[in-house]
């Protein structure tokens, strides 16, 4: 069958690259540029010019043919136009889910499919299972079986229709093994460092990324000592409600200790970047008020600010990777839940009610944060997510 490889430049797609073409495939590689600016980026972080210089390399070392296509105008509406939008209203998003959805499995498979392809492989560290039910074959996105490398949770968005033309030739190999087979085929990519930050933007200085079209504007810190708590009611174990939602502060429940340039420019849990010192423990954001340009912290690893016991989902954010999964209104569901890249999976319960999805945790979650995925599996199976509304 003819497949089109996302070859990227780095380690990971260059050995799926060649996995695919040691399985006989029809292969092609098809190199995206999706980012001029260099506004906020770090120097040296993901050059795209370099990265294309070595995909050329790699294609040519397996001897498939190269193309090149821009989709900078569809990352730009789709991925940084969405950032931005994001951040302004106070929510953190995450870009890389996002590119998988509009870019990666939407813009790049369309361009691959005019192309007369099949399938579109990655170099993804996850894997694709079949499963018939009722007759009706479904798609399962699984987890990679490198635990430190499982990449299942960036592609929680795509739809059955992407599954099924989706291809993960490394989700059975572990990274260390990955990079074996590319030194045994002295491909130019084997010792290349893993490309770190916003997909193919790289590292940023967020502040100077933001400012390109979000204004800083002074505003002030206020502290919030963990005594507050205390005072506060104690939610009902069956109002979900009360149970799900994050404090609420003024800038009367507390005292400013600092200033900072902007609400929109920080996240929850955050610790650099404060600029605030007199403390024998660390600060940590845990509430931003963009309306009132307030940020509030509190001091250490364990401030009852930082930690949630469930999160909301809205009804029209909630997608299911398996819709035959799918729950109705009124129903509850166990699942393992992780709200972050990399983050444990962690037991919790799922309640569906029509303004939306609860999901109680059976321990406290650090640093939830509206605008991130939750993500929730069956086993090794990712079956649905949701964008966090808070």
């Amino acid at each position: 069958m003819k497949v089109a490889i996302g070859l990227s430049g780095g380690v990971d797609s260059s050995v799926a690259a060649y996995l695919l073409k040691k399985e006989g495939h029809d292969l092609i590689a098809m190199f995206m540029q999706n980012w001029h600016d260099t506004i906020g980026t770090l120097h040296g972080d993901c050059p795209w010019r370099d990265d294309l210089a070595v995909a050329e390399l790699v294609a040519k070392k397996l001897d498939i043919p190269f193309h090149f296509i821009d989709l900078s105008v569809d990352y730009s509406q789709k991925v940084v136009d969405y950032m931005f939008s994001e951040y302004e209203k106070g929510r953190t998003p995450n870009p890389d889910v996002m590119c998988n959805r509009e870019i990666k499995f939407d813009a790049f498979l369309k361009a691959a499919v005019d192309l007369g392809v099949d399938y579109v492989a990655t170099g993804h560290y996850c894997r694709k299972g079949e499963i018939k039910v009722d007759r009706q074959t479904y798609y399962q996105l699984l987890a990679g079986l490198d635990g430190n490398k499982d990449q299942s949770y960036f592609l929680c968005q795509l739809s059955q229709e992407q599954l099924a033309k989706a291809l993960f030739p490394i989700g059975g190999l572990l990274k260390p093994d990955v990079r074996e087979i590319a030194r045994e085929q002295s491909l130019p990519t084997a010792e290349k460092k893993d490309s770190q930050g916003i997909c193919f933007v790289g590292k940023i200085d967020l502040p100077v990324f933001l400012q390109q079209k979000l204004e800083a504007k002074q505003g002030n810190i206020v502290e919030i000592k963990k005594e507050f708590y205390d005072r506060l009611p104690k939610p009902l174990p069956n109002d979900l409600d009360a149970l799900v939602k994050p404090y609420y502060y003024y800038p009367n429940n507390g005292k400013k200790v600092g200033e900072h340039s902007g609400a929109h420019f920080y996240t929850i849990g955050q610790r650099k970047g404060l600029g605030v010192g007199g403390h024998a423990d660390p600060l940590f954001v845990i509430a931003t008020d963009v309306k009132t340009n307030t940020l509030y912290v509190g001091e250490g690893h364990e401030h009852p600010g930082l930690n949630r016991k469930g999160l909301f989902i809205a009804a029209n954010e909630i997608h299911w990777v398996r819709p035959d999964l799918a729950m109705e209104v009124g129903e509850e569901r166990s699942y393992l839940v992780r709200v972050r890249y990399r983050q444990p999976l962690q037991k919790a319960t799922l309640y569906l009610k029509e303004n939306g999805l609860y999901i109680l945790f059976e321990e406290l979650q650090r640093g939830i944060t509206a605008g991130q995925f939750a993500a929730w599996y069956d086993g090794e199976e990712l079956v649905g997510s949701g964008v966090i509304a808070f």
